[in-house]
């Protein structure tokens, strides 16, 4: 077989290897220990022969495709390995080979007997499935797949089903999924009878009209923005990721939703001639994932909901990159289509890798203190020093700051909206992007000061943070791998420029020239000069009081003879005044208590965020429907009879709408 065909052998064989890694592992449920690690050790295998296939097609000429008929009535067993399948295929490998590394110590066979073997098998089942999803370039197979990993995900999502919280979210995310394969369904369908087939290739200019193509991507951007997790369509993603186990929530956030992410990339890249309202309509939709992804984040007292928040605050940005990059193709600016773009792509990597180092650290303070409750943890510093260093890694990153690698991606879509100020009026649209990326960034700075302030700082609250534990060595490898790549990308984010301009052209058209070109090394240097300068001066200044005899003592205490750990900020009171800020939208809810009186006794002050888009409008609105639907049920009488007649009227009806009654009526009439 030529080098044109190795790609697919790696990357099939890499999907068969996953998907069935945690079923050749069920044999030895008798030894837990060698189960874990021969499932992992097949996660690895599968991992190496993907990045393998992505290697070598990234170093092809020209894309390797397979395309071979298949027994279903429609569609094609039709594959491609293009830049930007190359692109989202390495976080697709990556994470599940990290979040199987991070189950041997966080979810072993030997305390979870019943449910680690299920998570195993199901884990390799998904990452197999997102695998075939995104080098899929025919809709039916594109549809499967995406089927596949929709069940995979709910399998592992309900892992502990003896809650009932976990039932209720693994629920929500099953119908919320398959709304979006309706809505993905009548998309394809359309691009179908439109441009007469199901491929994913690019549709010739002028084949559909705007009114088509419109509709088709309206379509799916209701699809793919349900499974993104894209405000107001993500009612499902804080109790999913809440709910799962931790190192499940690391791969629902760092691949799943770029699922999503990937499909609006392929469907807005092969529909041509893109007009200016899906770009405006996209940054819209970006912009208020953003804003208010991260202002539900900060009224979040569950540290797994709140990260999940940042996942739709991320998503946010991602798709405003995208935007931006339809904005620079409707007016014909490269340089627009080439930032936009590859801040899109970039920040699907930097997401996958921060948000999971961020749930995984979290996961580790989850395991040690058994709660997920921010005011049940504080001064957790002292007692597990790697995992608060590495969620403060994970924090910096995620809030965009110099030197790690959220600060990439950021700066491209900076420079991308400052420089469409020069593409036109309409398109000067772009350059709102750079106000509401920094609100952004400066909320998101502030919800995590409240996080690693309150569960690493500080002192200890009740005995479970006394009584804290570092994770073991099995926990922190996934971590420090995933910390480290954070801060390549960021220092010498030039390694994958390369990649990012490959991807950009595979969207936008290979006759699309445009160069990335930031003064990386520049920031980058004075930023490490910075720390550099930064460590030297404590040095010095701890030196000093060293010398000067000074010695430690209690924080003023207010007044207050004998303070007690209660005393100290809580989430809730850092976050107060943003949660106020953004009131008319949190719609928070207060229980309070306020001291009084010369000699005051008992305060309390407790708030909550309840999701309104869920609350308000998802649960009223699935009960008036099941209350129709049970007034249905009248009609079961339990006669065949009856049954029958139904099935009768309904064959009737179908073939009214299948067939041309009119015209066999007309013929019947002349006749």
């Amino acid at each position: 077989m030529g080098f044109a065909g190795l790609p697919f052998v790696c990357v099939l064989g890499s999907a068969v290897v996953l998907g069935a890694s945690g079923l050749l592992a069920l044999p030895f449920g008798r030894w837990p220990r060698l189960a874990d690690r021969l499932a992992f050790s097949f996660l690895a295998l599968g991992t190496g022969l993907g990045l393998a296939g992505v290697l070598l097609a990234l170093q092809s000429a020209q894309p390797p495709e397979l395309d071979a008929a298949w027994s279903l009535p429609w569609g094609r067993f039709a594959l491609e390995i293009d830049a930007l399948s190359a692109a989202f295929l390495a976080p697709v490998l990556l994470l599940p080979l990290c979040s199987g590394w991070y189950a041997l110590g966080y979810w072993p066979q030997a305390e979870r007997r019943a449910s680690a073997p299920r998570l195993r098998v199901f884990l390799g089942i998904l990452a197999g499935a997102m695998e075939l999803l995104v080098v899929a370039r025919d809709g039916v197979l594109f549809l499967l797949a995406f089927e596949v990993m929709t069940l995979a995900s709910f399998f592992l999502v309900t892992a502990e089903d003896e809650q009932e919280e976990v039932r209720r979210a693994g629920w929500l995310y099953l119908v919320a999924s398959h709304v979006s394969l309706m809505f993905l369904m009548a998309s394809f369908v359309l691009l179908r009878t439109l441009g007469g087939s199901f491929a994913l290739d690019a549709v010739p200019s002028g084949a559909i009209g705007l009114g088509g193509r419109t509709a088709i991507l309206s379509l799916g951007v209701l699809g793919f923005g349900i499974k993104a997790g894209l405000m107001p369509l993500h009612v499902w993603l804080p109790p999913a990721h809440a709910a799962a186990p931790s190192h499940v929530s690391a791969v629902l956030s760092g691949v799943v939703i770029k699922t999503g992410v990937y499909g609006l990339a392929r469907l807005t890249a092969i529909l041509p001639d893109p007009a200016l309202m899906w770009a405006v309509g996209l940054l819209l939709l970006g912009a208020a994932s953003g804003v208010l992804g991260v202002a539900f984040a900060i009224g979040q007292h569950d540290l797994k909901r709140l990260l999940a928040y940042h996942s739709i605050e991320n998503i946010g940005i991602i798709v405003m990159g995208l935007g931006l990059a339809l904005l620079g193709r409707w007016a014909g600016r490269p340089e627009l289509v080439g930032l936009g773009f590859a801040c899109a792509v970039m920040h699907v990597w930097n997401h996958a890798l921060f948000k999971s180092l961020l749930f995984l650290s979290g996961g580790s303070v989850v395991h040690a203190l058994g709660t997920r409750e921010l005011e049940h943890m504080g001064g957790l510093w002292r007692t597990m020093p790697w995992s608060g260093a590495l969620f403060l890694l994970g924090a910096v990153a995620i809030c965009g700051l110099p030197p790690l690698n959220g600060f990439v991606s950021e700066l491209y879509l900076y420079m991308g909206s400052l420089r469409s100020l020069g593409a036109g009026s309409a398109a000067a649209a772009g350059a709102l992007v750079a106000p509401v990326l920094a609100l952004i960034g400066t909320l998101a700075c502030a919800c995590f000061l409240k996080v690693f302030g309150t569960v690493f700082l500080g002192h200890a609250r009740g005995p479970r943070s006394r009584a804290a534990h570092e994770c073991p060595w099995s926990m922190r490898g996934p971590m420090l791998l995933l910390g480290g790549v954070c801060l390549v990308l960021g220092f010498a984010p030039r390694l994958v420029v390369p990649v990012l301009e490959s991807a950009t052209r595979a969207w936008a058209g290979s006759g699309t020239t445009f160069r990335l070109e930031l003064p990386f090394a520049l920031i980058s240097g004075v930023m490490v000069a910075v720390l550099v300068l930064a460590g030297v001066l404590t040095l010095v200044l701890r030196g000093r009081a060293a010398r000067a005899g000074l010695q430690a003592v209690p924080t003023w205490d207010c007044g207050f003879a004998a303070p007690t750990e209660r005393m100290q900020y809580s989430a809730s009171s850092l976050g107060d005044t943003l949660v106020r800020l953004f009131a008319s939208a949190l719609r928070p809810a207060e229980w309070k208590i306020a001291p009084g009186g010369a000699f005051p006794g008992r305060a309390t002050y407790a708030s909550q965020v309840e999701d309104p888009v869920l609350t308000k409008l998802g649960f009223p609105l699935a009960q008036a429907l099941a209350a129709r639907f049970v007034a249905l049920r009248q009609h079961q009488t339990g006669r065949v009879q009856g049954y029958i007649l139904y099935i009768v009227g309904a064959t009737v009806v179908l073939l009214l709408v299948v067939l041309p009654a009119a015209e066999l009526l007309k013929r019947l009439v002349l006749r």
